[in-house]
């Protein structure tokens, strides 16, 4: 089949895009060429045309946690918000610490959705995650994962992080970090300041989050490895990260969008839709993040998607799970930024598609002759309501419903 979309607006500039048989031909701008004959014409006047994004960092459930998520409605999910390559943690149950799980989650995605989003699972580092026998590796690479994370679960133990990066290094395989110093942050419920006093729960610090990254980065210095920091929350991290890029390491970083647009005051009355690993933190960090992406310390977006149930949303503050669901709505929040100025349509590009398929080695959609036809129409001026009918996830605990 040819298909030609006609009057996109791509980078600010009228295009038209010519697709055959799942790859690019070409695109040229608008009025340029005439539709191929017999060919599918859609007319995409007032709508922009993007790459399909790459979601590095999900949270899909299945196998173990179906109530909360399944890979069918999480790469539905992924589908409508403009994912075309989604990376699933391993914190499932049975972890995915074996090849059989892995493969396992493929072929659930093969079936029920043979066309894409693509599903990337990402090998559990350590057995069961639980931070004591680095996992079978090769195996997990040979049957499909694309990168290697502990993520939930701090690598507490410097010797065995080392070996996990280097083994991974050696099989292609970037280790992904969740930085957090475990002792410092026993107990927490949100960012550690004036309102979780006011709040009367117990904080995280932000330097828990600074000093496994500054570790990481260290290490990753040392060995002349990549590694890459997840989740970053806080300004202390950001300049650790600029501090490691300033001597050449090797480090990558990413944020999600709910760090880039709200901040703790999210929590005061004890909103659990609000609570989330890592916590939100002051709106300085905030800006500080939004610098981070436009200057390019800070690589890449992911969402962090974390579907949990209703009813474990509905307990005390210090009792619900942490998490938000996010690839529904990633891409809306994302260009209420474009909007503000804060990054342009080009640096959205940038954090959503180029980079993240660079570092992790995925396909990706240049708009060049022979690129894979992953692409997606979006309408700027679309307004809609997020709710339990508007989202495509099992789950809905974002603190943004209603909005």
């Amino acid at each position: 089949m040819t298909l030609c979309i006609k009057n996109a607006r791509h980078l600010d500039a009228p295009v038209d895009l010519l697709v055959r048989d799942g790859k690019i031909v070409t695109m040229t701008p608008a009025g340029h060429h005439a539709a191929p004959e017999g060919s599918q014409i859609v007319d995409a006047r007032g709508l922009i045309l993007m790459p399909s994004m790459v979601d590095a960092h999900v949270h899909l459930r299945e196998p173990g946690f179906e109530y909360k998520e399944d890979i069918n409605t999480g790469l539905e999910a992924a589908a409508r918000g403009g994912f075309g390559s989604v990376m699933c943690m391993a914190n499932t149950k049975p972890v995915n610490d074996n090849a059989s799980v892995t493969r396992f989650m493929l072929d659930r995605a093969a079936q029920t959705h043979p066309h894409g989003p693509r599903l990337c699972p990402i090998a559990a580092a350590t057995v069961g995650l639980a931070g004591e026998e680095m996992a079978p590796l090769q195996e997990l690479k040979d049957a499909g994962c694309v990168a290697i994370s502990n993520d939930g679960r701090p690598m507490p133990g410097t010797e065995l992080l080392r070996r996990v990066m280097e083994y991974g290094a050696d099989l292609g395989l970037t280790f992904i970090d969740h930085c957090e110093d475990s002792t410092l942050a026993r107990g927490w419920v949100m960012n550690e300041g004036p309102l979780s006093g006011s709040l009367g729960v117990k904080g995280q610090p932000p330097v828990g989050e600074a000093v496994q990254a500054a570790r990481d980065i260290m290490l990753a210095e040392y060995l002349n490895l990549p590694v890459h920091i997840a989740h970053v929350s806080s300004a202390l991290t950001v300049d650790i990260i600029a501090w490691g890029k300033a001597r050449g390491v090797k480090v990558t970083a990413e944020t999600c969008p709910h760090y880039l647009t709200l901040d703790e005051s999210a929590l005061d009355g004890y909103n659990t839709n609000a609570k989330v690993s890592p916590p939100l933190r002051r709106p300085e960090d905030r800006e500080a993040l939004r610098r981070a992406i436009k200057d390019g310390t800070i690589d890449i977006l992911a969402t962090d998607h974390a579907p949990h149930a209703a009813h474990e949303k509905e307990r005390t503050l210090d009792e619900a799970p942490c998490g938000f669901t996010g690839m529904d709505l990633a891409l809306t929040l994302t260009w209420q930024l474009v909007r503000e100025g804060v990054i342009s349509e080009a640096d959205l590009h940038r954090l959503w598609s180029v980079r993240p398929a660079e570092i992790f080695k995925l396909p990706l959609n240049r708009f060049e002759p022979g690129d894979p036809a992953d692409f997606f129409l979006f309408d700027p001026e679309e307004k809609w309501t997020v709710s339990r009918e508007t989202l495509y996830s099992k789950s809905y605990n974002t603190p943004f419903l209603g909005q």
